[in-house]
């Protein structure tokens, strides 16, 4: 599918997802996020996909979240649209998705806020450059981060953390990001492609089945009693165990050389 709001590019394995608007400091419209929607489907169902990076274009801004002029130019529809892509996104939508278990890194090129933020929360690894910023300034506007946003930050910080940046929309540098733990590793921007690529080689050394059931039963885990998530079998667990990867780590470890993945 060609995508005229994002580039999208596949290359051993990975998928680098990167919003292209940056006129608008990437920021988000409805066209994009359709197209998010259509990137991150694509990244769930094609199997040749082992790994995600979502980033965005030029060295100010991942994404500067909802684009309010658009919105404003819209008017009144724009209530309507935006109260339509919410129920539309709750069950296929790139920050609310529950069925994509590939490992997602967000390369964090600048500001982070909003929408933006929303979609970095909606990741699994975060690398930042140092002078990126994250926040849900929302509040200040009249809105609220009805992207998960406030959902997923909730999970991921101390309740008054996370209780002082949504209610105030303030931001928070990368470096205190990393210091509150939602920030895998802060660098100078110059580094933040090779940073990524350090975590995407990691990763890779990885069965990418066994990424996949880590990372369901990570997540669906922690919504359960401990009892009943150590005692459930999640489908990608299932399809793990019944895959020739299985096999193969094991043996190549007994044989003393690399695995040899093949993801099936």
């Amino acid at each position: 599918m060609k995508f005229e709001y994002l580039n999208f590019e596949v290359c051993d394995k990975v998928a680098t997802i990167t919003l292209n608007r940056p006129e608008v400091l990437n920021a988000i419209h409805p066209p994009m996020a359709e197209e998010l929607c259509q990137a991150w489907k694509q990244v769930r169902d094609d199997e040749d996909i082992w790994i995600a990076v979502l980033t965005g274009t030029g060295d100010r801004a991942f994404s500067a979240g909802s684009d309010l002029k658009w919105r404003n130019e819209q008017g009144e529809k724009a209530r309507d649209q935006n109260r339509n892509e919410v129920l539309d996104q709750t069950r296929e939508g790139f920050q609310r998705g529950r069925d994509n278990w590939k490992p997602m890194i967000a390369a964090v090129n600048g500001y982070a806020v909003g929408g933006g933020l929303e979609l970095v929360l909606g990741c699994d690894l975060v690398i930042a450059s140092d002078h990126a910023q994250f926040g849900l300034p929302e509040v200040q506007r009249g809105l609220m981060a009805d992207g998960a946003g406030i959902h997923r930050l909730m999970r991921r910080l101390p309740y008054n953390v996370a209780m002082g940046m949504i209610l105030t929309g303030e931001f928070v540098s990368a470096v205190q990001a990393s210091k509150l733990g939602f920030v895998n590793e802060v660098v100078p921007i110059e580094k933040l492609g090779e940073t990524v690529n350090s975590w995407l080689q990691r990763l890779l050394r990885c069965a990418p089945l066994a990424l996949r059931a880590s990372k369901e039963a990570a997540i669906k885990g922690i919504e359960i009693p401990l009892s009943d998530a150590v005692s459930t079998i999640f489908p990608e667990s299932e399809r793990l165990y019944q895959s020739i990867d299985f096999v193969e780590g094991p043996k190549a470890f007994a044989e003393k050389r690399q695995p040899s993945w093949i993801g099936k």
